[in-house]
């Protein structure tokens, strides 16, 4: 028997017996009339995704990503949630969808979906197409519009079968997950006001793709420039006391110590993107490249690197940053750097306790309906998402709870495995249940 408190926040979870993780019988009849009212909705669900996947939603397509909020905000509204479509132009955007019910017991709930993708008008995949009688390719199909999909047949199955009333629950669907606003504390503070009133996350990305496992850690991920200056003169004088190393050797060296001093530290990340360096510089104006002009017996004199972080918590990111700037700042004879954190940063979903018991219990109820256990995801495999910036704010938080696929995403290959519809939202209708009507 499992006993759950739900007080100003804080989950207070207390094992008594071992005995079924939540005490509840796999014959109970408001779990079973839930996995009937999702075979019951699933067929309707699939041709949902089908609609919404051929409704281009790329992120700076405003107009599209607008579209998509209004497919779903009509099917939220029929199961009498409150919805409102947001303004997103103060931060250079679509805006968000949020829908609220307010229920009568049991932990505050915030599921988390995307309206956005990351094909735009000029993408070459544009609609759907079948592989098989499972398979579907299409833009978005996994990322994430089925997951979208998947939160709606979700609510449907807890209304069917008499329970949702009982649930306060608050869907955000951002439409800027794949190319966030500006500034990012704007862009995400629907999100994380939502957080603030919610006891427990769960998050509708597909995850790694593979049924069998649940993201309870997701890397955070911040941008990172670094800036190099030398002192420019003939080839022959390199290395002199009045010349020293120059630019490029000098990010060579501060390269290479990231790699010496970091690569060994477990599921931390840095990647250079690009490098340029000569010396002039002509950084393009969106931080994707630039050209360099140099001469091979000319000292560089500028050298410019962008690239990324990733930490599995903020006290690994805190620390990374910290060792990166020391690095930075012990330069070469006659060069001098500059490391600068870009703001739009994602933070890490860091694992916490409370994480690892709603990974349990939604392993318990997999087990219990049929579909084998399910594991935590290596955070390597999970890329920055919104759940994460819920994670200072909620006492449990999970995602990859979406359409699972076969891989391709962000890519004109991405696909979504249309049989795991079903699954997922059995799993998580019952998850939602035994939650709010566990014993007091």
């Amino acid at each position: 028997m499992m006993i759950l408190k739900f007080n100003n926040k804080s989950i207070v979870l207390i094992v008594l017996f071992c005995f079924s993780l939540l005490g509840f019988s796999q014959n109970n009849t408001e779990e079973s009339n839930i996995v009937k009212a999702v075979d019951k909705h699933t067929e309707s669900a699939i041709e949902l995704i089908k609609t919404a996947v051929n409704m281009n939603s790329g992120t700076m397509n405003f107009e599209g990503v607008r579209a998509v909020g209004s497919l779903f905000q009509k099917e939220l509204d029929k199961l009498g949630f409150k919805t409102v479509l947001t303004n997103g132009e103060a931060y250079g955007r679509a805006g968000h969808l949020i829908a609220t019910r307010k229920g009568k017991k049991g932990p505050k709930f915030l599921l988390i979906g995307h309206l956005d993708t990351v094909f735009e008008l000029e993408s070459p995949l544009q609609e759907y197409t079948m592989l098989n009688d499972s398979i579907m390719k299409g833009p978005g199909v996994a990322d994430m519009k089925g997951g979208d999909v998947i939160i709606i047949l979700v609510m449907q199955a807890l209304k069917d079968a008499g329970v949702l009333d009982d649930m306060s629950i608050e869907i955000v669907m951002t439409g800027d997950e794949e190319k966030s606003g500006n500034p990012i504390g704007l862009s995400k503070k629907d999100l994380i006001d939502a957080a603030k009133r919610a006891d427990i996350a769960l998050g509708f990305e597909n995850g790694d793709n593979n049924p069998k496992t649940i993201v309870a850690s997701r890397r955070g991920s911040a941008d990172w420039e670094l800036k190099v200056t030398g002192e420019p003169a003939h080839s022959s004088q390199i290395f002199t006391k009045d010349i020293g190393a120059g630019a490029i050797y000098e990010s060579s060296r501060i390269l290479n110590e990231f790699y010496v001093q970091l690569a060994k530290e477990k599921d931390l990340t840095f990647n250079p993107g690009y490098i340029i360096g000569g010396t002039t510089l002509k950084p393009g104006s969106d931080g994707t490249g630039g050209h360099a002009f140099g001469k091979s017996n000319v000292v560089s004199q500028e050298a410019s690197v962008r690239g990324d972080l990733r930490a599995v918590s903020l006290s690994q990111l805190i620390q990374a940053k910290a060792t990166m700037k020391k690095i930075v700042s012990e330069n070469y004879s006659k060069t001098s750097a500059e490391l600068i954190f870009g703001e739009g940063a994602y933070p890490p979903l860091t694992l916490t306790e409370g994480n690892l018991k709603l990974l349990e219990y939604f392993n318990s109820v997999s087990q219990d309906l049929g579909f084998g256990s399910v594991t935590a995801v290596n955070p390597r495999n999970a890329g920055a998402a919104d759940i994460s910036f819920t994670s200072e704010y909620v006492d449990m938080a999970i995602d990859g709870l979406g359409l699972t696929g076969g891989g391709g995403d962000h890519t004109i290959n991405e696909t979504g495995n249309l049989n795991t519809v079903a699954t997922q939202a059995k799993i998580t209708a019952v998850l939602m249940y035994r939650l709010v009507n566990s014993k007091l």
